[in-house]
C-alpha cells in the first residue's frame, strides 16, 4: 500500500505542474481572492460544478472567464435574465419549410466550461433546464439525447437572494453543485492593487496554458489518491451528523430541516482528493476534509424556521458539527 501511495505521489509531482501555470495566468487577471481561485481549480480537477455567491463587483464573473481563458477549451457565457427560456439554454427543434422536417438547433449548453452568470435572475423553469446536463452530462432535445463533451463544468454566479430581482434556486439544482462558495470583499491592499492595475484602462487577459487532455488526465489521477478507511468514516460521521445530530451528541434536531444527501459524502470525498492534489499529496488527511467541508455542505443543510428565528445560518450549523465530530 505504501509503495502505491509513493508511486501516486511521484506521478502527482510529475503531472501537477500545470496547476502553477494556471494559478500564474489567473493571477494576471485576479487580485487576491485566492480562496475562490483554488476552489475553482478543485471543481475543475474533481469535475464538480461550482456555485459562487457574492455581491456585485467581487470578480466572480472575471475569475471564471480567466479560468476559461487559461484552459484551451470551448467556453460559453450565458447571462441569466427573467425572460430567458429553457430553449435558450439547451436548444430546440426548428421546422425547415424547404424539407418539411424538424432539425435540431443546439443551445449554448453544448460547450465545455459554462459560465451561468447571475443564475438566480432567471425563474425556476429555466434553472431546471440545467438539471439533466449537470447530472447526466447529456441533453435531451425532442426525442434525441446528446452527450456533452468532457470536460463539462457549470460555474455559476449568483447575487445574495435578498437582492432585488432574484429567485431562490430549486433544491434539486443546488444539490447538483459540488461546492457553494461565499466570496467576500478584497483587503485594502488588494483593492489598491486593483485600482493601480485598472488605471491604464486595459484589462489584463489570461492566455491558454493547459489543454483539456491534461485536465482529464489529472482527474483520473485525483480519483487514485488514497483515502484511508478512518477518513471515510470521518466523512460519513460529518454527513450523518447533519441528518441525525442527536446520535452525535448535538442538540441540533430542531434547527435542521434536511441534512446532506448522499451526494454530500461523494463530493466531500472527491473534493478532498482534489484538495490533496493541489497540496501535492497522494493521500487525504482530516485537514483536507475540514478545509473543504463548509463549501460542500453549506448549501445542503436546510435549516428550520426556528433556526432562522435564532438568527442561525446553515454555516453556523455546519461549523458546530465540524467542531464536535471526532477527528480520526
Amino acid at each position: 500500500m505504501y509503495a502505491d501511495i509513493k508511486a501516486i505521489g511521484e506521478r502527482i509531482e510529475r503531472e501537477s505542474g500545470f496547476v502553477s501555470a494556471l494559478l500564474s495566468e489567473m493571477d494576471k487577471v485576479i487580485v487576491g481572492q485566492r480562496y475562490m481561485v483554488e476552489r475553482l481549480l478543485i471543481g475543475l480537477l474533481a469535475g464538480g460544478h461550482v456555485l459562487i455567491e457574492g455581491v456585485p463587483g467581487l470578480a466572480k464573473t472575471l475569475a471564471v472567464r480567466a479560468l476559461a481563458a487559461a484552459v484551451e477549451t470551448k467556453f460559453q457565457r450565458i447571462q441569466f435574465t427573467p425572460d430567458l427560456l429553457p430553449a435558450d439554454l439547451i436548444g430546440t427543434l426548428v421546422y425547415m419549410p424547404s424539407t418539411g422536417e424538424f432539425t435540431t438547433k443546439k443551445g449554448p449548453i453544448f460547450s465545455n466550461l459554462i459560465l451561468a452568470d447571475e443564475i438566480n435572475r432567471a425563474p425556476a423553469k429555466v434553472q431546471s433546464a440545467l438539471l439533466e446536463a449537470m447530472q447526466e452530462r447529456q441533453v435531451t432535445i425532442g426525442q434525441e439525447t446528446f452527450k456533452l463533451e468532457e470536460p463539462f463544468l457549470v460555474l455559476a454566479t449568483q447575487n445574495p437572494i435578498e437582492q432585488e430581482g432574484t429567485y431562490p434556486l430549486p433544491e434539486a439544482q443546488v444539490d447538483r453543485f459540488m461546492m457553494k462558495l461565499k466570496v467576500g470583499y478584497p483587503s485594502r491592499d488588494e483593492e489598491l492593487e486593483i485600482m493601480n492595475r485598472m488605471a491604464g484602462g486595459k484589462e489584463p487577459v489570461a492566455s491558454p496554458v493547459v489543454k483539456p487532455e491534461t485536465i482529464l488526465a489529472a482527474r483520473d489521477l485525483v480519483t487514485e489518491i488514497y483515502v484511508d478507511e478512518k477518513i471515510k468514516q470521518y466523512i460519513l460521521d460529518i454527513v450523518f451528523a447533519t441528518r441525525e445530530p442527536s446520535e452525535f451528541g448535538l442538540d441540533l434536531d430542531a434547527l435542521i430541516a434536511y441534512g446532506g444527501s448522499p451526494r454530500a459524502s461523494l463530493y466531500l470525498s472527491l473534493a478532498a482528493r482534489a484538495h490533496a492534489f493541489l497540496e501535492r499529496r497522494a493521500y487525504v488527511t482530516p485537514e483536507d476534509i475540514k478545509a473543504i467541508a463548509m463549501d460542500v455542505l453549506r448549501h445542503r443543510v436546510i435549516i428550520t424556521y426556528e433556526a432562522e428565528a435564532e438568527e442561525l445560518t446553515s454555516e453556523d450549523i455546519v461549523q458546530r458539527i465540524l467542531d464536535s465530530v471526532e477527528v480520526p
